[in-house]
């Protein structure tokens, strides 16, 4: 395959996660259908973003089900896209893992896979647990994958991730400056990271963190020098969240078109993404509105899905609708939320939030859980088209989520000013900031 024309800049992204399949594999996602289609995750405005300043990117994957090194393009972005079979080693502890995702655990406990486990086997195991995921890339093949693309620098994902690790190694080889974007947690649970972050943060070249409480955590544990962090916002497309007509919207769904709806979207994780409060919240508005048509509808699916039927079945209203599938396509999320009144974001964790930016773009009044990066989109209240409210707490999500539903006027005026304030995150403007983090001195 040809290289890019050395007259267009380029960058290797380096995902989250130690293989493919962490995430992609737990949503039904295979990589023909990630080129092909996918274009619901956080990188896709960020490619579309880099695109929009003449910037080309290339990704890089590992995969434990590809045994032959694949190059495609992606059709939603035309960025390429490379994955690479892991090393053998990798292989092998990787068949041992009840889930390979990192967040639920490589074992649940090792008592429950080889009887009464001595001190020194649960060592053994938590040691490969932490070296797990600095054997999951070929780091020699993607440094030559790298090369072949002509890249100008390196963007790892997450730093509290190994793979950042590997980044800033790899640009260290291969002489590219390394920078890194916050997209997850502020904690490694690898015990063998925690002792290489302090010196892979100070080898990074540039920080990418939209909140503004994780930039000074950063400066603070890591002593990383203010100049080197960047504020940038994700990128939305925002000719993709254009308000659409509600009515026709609300008959796609069989949404009753006289229905006051509150609506949310994402990945389906109780505790994280606060469904817990948002179900009890939602009980308690329908308990102080007896008597008018409310509906609450939600789109996603993933490992709490169970869990989140339960609730639904025990729900006295039966009063919610839930399209449990994961979509990525923008246009039919967009067409969802334009069912809604409102949109109810009740996280508990986050990194940088997309989609409350969606619901703004798409002319929805929210309601915000005070997650990280929450009052960054909030930056001005309500003025910005948000009420925050803290985390966890179900009297003041219900309060605020019923202050909204209540007053039509109030709803009005959220929207048109969340509309507003989503232009900060357009691709362009984006684009133009990551540009000149990652190739400054440009014009």
């Amino acid at each position: 395959m040809p290289l890019k024309p050395s007259s267009q800049p380029s960058i290797a992204f380096i995902p989250w996660g130690d293989v493919f399949e962490d995430f992609y594999g737990s949503i039904g996602i295979s990589f023909e259908q990630y080129c092909n289609e996918f274009a619901g995750s956080w990188h896709i405005g960020f490619i579309h973003a880099l695109k929009s300043q003449g910037i080309a990117t290339n990704v890089y994957y590992s995969s434990t089900k590809i045994h032959e090194h694949l190059q495609r393009i992606h059709s939603p972005t035309t960025a390429t896209v490379s994955v690479i079979p892991t090393p053998k080693l990798y292989h092998s502890i990787y068949k041992r893992m009840i889930h390979p995702h990192h967040s639920f655990g490589y074992w649940s406990d090792v008592d429950d896979l080889f009887g009464t486990s001595t001190g020194l086997r649960r060592l053994w195991f938590s040691g490969l647990k932490s070296v797990a995921p600095y054997l999951a890339m070929r780091l020699r093949a993607l440094a030559r994958e790298i090369r072949r693309d002509g890249c100008s620098a390196i963007v790892s994902q997450d730093y509290n991730h190994a793979g950042f690790d590997k980044s800033v190694i790899l640009g260290r080889v291969l002489g590219l400056p390394v920078y890194a974007i916050f997209q997850a947690g502020t904690h490694d649970w690898n015990k063998m990271g925690s002792f290489i972050h302090p010196l892979t943060m100070k080898l990074c070249s540039g920080f990418i963190i939209g909140p503004a409480a994780e930039a000074e955590r950063v400066r603070a544990t890591y002593g990383v020098k203010p100049q080197r962090i960047h504020q940038v916002f994700n990128a939305l497309d925002g000719s993709v969240w254009e308000p659409v007509e509600r009515a026709p919207a609300r008959d796609r769904f069989g949404i009753p078109r006289d229905a006051e709806l509150v609506v949310w979207h994402g990945r389906v994780e109780m505790g994280a993404k606060g469904l817990d409060i948002l179900m009890k919240a939602w009980e308690q508005i329908c308990l102080e509105r007896p008597g008018r048509r409310l509906r609450l509808a939600l789109l996603g699916d993933g490992r709490d899905s169970l869990a989140l039927q339960q609730r639904i079945d025990a729900f006295p209203e039966k009063n919610v609708v839930w399209i449990d599938t994961f979509v990525s396509d923008r246009r039919f999320i967009r067409s969802f939320l334009a069912t809604g009144d409102v949109y109810a974001f009740p996280s508990r964790t986050e990194g940088m939030p997309i989609a409350p930016i969606e619901a703004m773009a798409a002319g929805l009044p929210v309601v915000a859980a005070d997650a990280s990066g929450v009052s960054d989109i909030f930056v001005n209240g309500e003025k910005s088209g948000g009420i925050v409210v803290p985390r966890g707490d179900v009297s003041a999500f219900a309060a605020a989520l019923g202050r909204v539903l209540d007053n039509e006027h109030l709803r009005r005026l959220l929207a048109a000013a969340g509309r507003e304030r989503a232009r900060a995150f357009a691709c362009e403007t984006v684009g133009k900031q990551l540009r000149s983090v990652l190739f400054p001195g440009s014009p």
